[in-house]
This record gives structure tokens, C-alpha cells and sequence, in this order.
């Protein structure tokens, strides 16, 4: 109604980019953006304190950090990633700009993470503790399952008794699966662990690691529900029809809880 307002600057010098980015309203940003000619002017504003857009993203107030109950590491992430866009759309000069304070935008964005870079790192590491623990604990049942296999071996050839069956080779494979990513995990979770930490890192490097790990981790725990269910039927296979229908579906109830609440996590 008003797109003369865009342009409004207020009693501090700031600019309404300098407003949307300061208090991460985003989509005020991604509007403002589309309007070609008032972006042109809009960032190139400081404000009174020598502030450029890219200075306010460093300027975040600390009550939001304590509102959002998102993880640290993935905060920061998207400060990085919000830093490397606005970044895009400025001129060399502003990126290198200082504001009365001496302050160049990358190093005021450094000096108000640092508390909230240690959150993220501390995170991490319980994170990655967490998970490691589990991680072992699947490693240590898909390594014994693999020399108790269901029907125990024959004892004049060592081979497995239910060898030539259909779902013993579901169970060898689901078994060796799990282990293998449960093994590949906790190298990704090492690899965080001995990470320097540095601030460019929380925005690729360390979360698509984290995410990878606990991505490896979800895979070996379907894996080793399905060698669980394969080898529930391996057992029952010469039972009673109703005693097969009830233990087939208590079998695969955890492969089905799995397949429902993982996308809703993942939302």
C-alpha cells in the first residue's frame, strides 16, 4: 500500500534491511530483495553507529538466542549461511567496511558468537557422546548375531542349519548392514571430535558430518530390526498359523513404528 516506506530510514540511521536482519525477520529481507532499485540504495545505508547491513547480522539481540529452542550448532548455521547471502548482494567496499567501533562485519560477527560458538561445540560433543554410546551397543549385537545365527550351525560341517532358507539371507545381509554403518558412523563421529572447531566449519563442514553420522546411525538401527524380524520367522517358520500370523506382526512392529515417526521427525 505504501511502497514509498521501503525507503523509510529511521532515528538511528538503519534502513529496513538493517531492522530485518538485525531481528532475522527473513522474509522481509527475501521481499525487499525482489525490489531491484530501493535494494540498490538500501544497501549501501549506515547507520549511526557506521553499522552496514552486514554488520547487523552480528548484532543479533542475545534474547533470541534464549527463544529459540533450536540446537546451538544449527543457530549459528544459519547465521553463517544468512552472513555468506548478504555477503552476495553487497559491494566489495561494505564487506570490508568498519564502523565506529573499528569493527570490520566479520570480526563483530565473530566477537558476538563466541559464547554461542562454545555452546554449539559443547553441543556437539554431547551429541556426538550420545550417539557413540548407542552406536557401540548396535555394533556389539550385530557382531554377536553374526556367530549365533538362527538354528545354530550343523556340527559336522560348521555351516548355519537354515543355510539354503530365503530369510536367512535377509538376515546375513540386514546383519553385515547394520554393522557397517554402525562402524562407518562412529568414524563420522570421530571426525567431529577431533575437529578444530573454527567458525566457518559450523557452517558445511560439521553439520553435514553430524547429519551424516546420525543418518548412518537411524540405517543401522533398521537394519538390525529387520535382522531381528527375519530372524524371529526363521524360528517359527514350522509353527501354527495363527502362532506365526501374531509373532510375524510383533516382528516387524518396530520396522513399522520406525517407517512412521522417522518422517515426522524429520519435519
Amino acid at each position: 500500500m505504501y511502497p514509498q516506506a521501503v525507503e523509510h530510514i529511521d532515528d538511528d540511521g538503519r534502513s529496513i534491511l538493517h531492522v530485518a536482519i538485525k531481528y532475522r525477520q527473513i522474509h522481509i529481507f527475501d521481499f525487499v530483495e525482489k525490489m531491484e532499485i530501493p535494494t540498490r540504495r538500501l544497501i549501501r545505508k549506515i547507520d549511526n553507529d557506521g553499522n552496514s547491513i552486514l554488520h547487523m547480522i552480528g548484532r543479533k539481540p542475545n534474547d533470541q538466542f534464549d527463544e529459540d529452542m533450536r540446537s546451538p550448532a544449527l543457530i549459528l548455521q544459519e547465521d553463517l549461511l544468512l552472513f555468506e547471502r548478504v555477503t552476495k548482494i553487497s559491494t566489495i567496499h561494505f564487506t570490508r567496511h568498519f564502523n565506529k567501533k573499528g569493527q570490520t562485519a566479520d570480526r563483530l560477527f565473530a566477537e558476538n558468537n563466541i559464547n554461542h560458538r562454545t555452546e554449539a561445540k559443547e553441543w556437539l560433543k554431547r551429541t556426538f557422546e550420545n550417539c557413540s554410546i548407542v552406536a557401540v551397543l548396535i555394533s556389539t549385537v550385530a557382531f554377536a548375531a553374526a556367530y549365533t545365527v538362527p538354528g545354530g550351525p550343523n556340527q559336522s560341517t560348521g555351516y548355519p542349519l537354515l543355510l539354503d532358507q530365503p530369510f536367512f539371507v535377509i538376515f546375513a545381509l540386514t546383519d553385515v548392514l547394520s554393522l557397517t554403518f554402525t562402524l562407518t558412523s562412529v568414524i563420522t563421529f570421530l571426525s567431529i571430535l577431533t575437529s578444530s572447531f573454527r567458525l566457518s566449519d559450523f557452517k558445511q563442514s560439521l553439520p553435514q558430518k553430524l547429519m551424516l553420522g546420525i543418518t548412518l546411525l537411524i540405517l543401522s538401527v533398521s537394519m538390525m530390526m529387520l535382522a531381528f524380524a527375519a530372524t524371529v520367522i526363521l524360528l517359527i517358520r514350522n509353527k501354527q498359523e495363527w502362532t506365526r500370523i501374531a509373532l510375524y506382526s510383533v516382528a516387524f512392529f518396530p520396522v513399522s513404528i520406525f517407517a512412521l515417526t522417522t518422517p515426522n521427525e524429520d519435519q
